[in-house]
């Protein structure tokens, strides 16, 4: 995995999102499976690095 990769987010409610490039300001971000949802797509996990502005 790169070094460099970047992070696109668009949660503009998000305090670490750069709403003009919609990149994520933080150099990692802690993604979290959902409890007990099984869908096999992508609702199954979330950001856990999300802090409202």
């Amino acid at each position: 995995m790169e070094k460099n990769q970047k992070i696109n987010c668009t949660v503009t409610s998000c305090k670490y999102n750069n709403e003009g490039t919609q990149e994520c300001k933080l150099e990692q971000i802690i993604v979290t499976p959902i409890v007990g949802c099984n869908t096999k797509q992508s609702d199954e996990s979330m950001c856990s690095s999300y802090r409202n502005k």
